[in-house]
């Protein structure tokens, strides 16, 4: 029995290496470009109906928050398909590293945000720009598995997070172009990049 474990923690040792240095193709340019849109859908309609969807900081980022899950809920339906039919037996493994990449990111994001509602409400202005940092942190930490000019979305996130951060600070009104428009911008520069990528197919997923 012993040397059978050994042989499967071998075999899983293998199969997380492999993932780790293969090239992740679950997220596709359709998708992140749909939350590229969900971004500037969420802006627009804050800028619209202020008074119900901005006028309170918590109602501002109850709409972002809920945005964002819908993103992930898109993102993760389709990075299932896809690693599915990419990436065959190393499906599970290229998706679990690729979760482990970005989740401290997330939880990061999270845990920040909490904080500031729960002990500093008066310093929400800074969630847009540090939310923006951490994407950028997040995807930093994936450039191995991903194409070499995601790069340029990292850097584009965090050079936003960092403007956002300086432009709110002589304003500390929470503005939804400040959340929507750097968020919109970088999603659209992933999924062209994703489009151009090499092996992508364009055909209907």
């Amino acid at each position: 029995m012993r040397d059978i474990d050994r042989a499967l923690a071998d075999i899983t040792n293998i199969r997380s290496q492999l993932a780790a240095g293969t090239m992740f193709r679950g997220f596709g340019p359709t998708v992140i470009a749909v939350t590229g849109l969900l971004a500037i859908a969420t802006a627009g309609a804050q800028s619209i109906w202020p008074d119900l969807l901005a006028r309170e900081p918590l109602t501002f980022l109850a709409c972002w928050v809920v945005t964002a899950a819908i993103s992930a809920i898109l993102i993760g339906a389709e990075m299932l398909a896809r690693s599915r039919r990419h990436h065959a037996g190393l499906a599970d493994a290229m998706i679990w590293n690729a979760i482990q990449q970005f989740l401290p990111a997330g939880l990061a994001g999270g845990a920040i945000a909490w904080v500031l509602i729960r002990f500093a409400p008066e310093s929400l202005w800074l969630l847009p720009g540090l939310w923006q940092v951490l994407v950028a942190l997040g995807i930093f930490a994936s450039l191995r598995t991903l194409p070499p000019s995601i790069a340029m979305v990292a850097v584009w996130y965090f050079v936003a997070g960092i403007a956002v951060l300086i432009v709110s600070s002589f304003s500390p009104d929470l503005s939804p172009w400040m959340m929507g428009l750097p968020f919109a911008i970088g999603q659209f520069v992933m999924a062209t990049i994703l489009y151009l990528a090499p092996g992508e197919e364009h055909v209907e997923d």
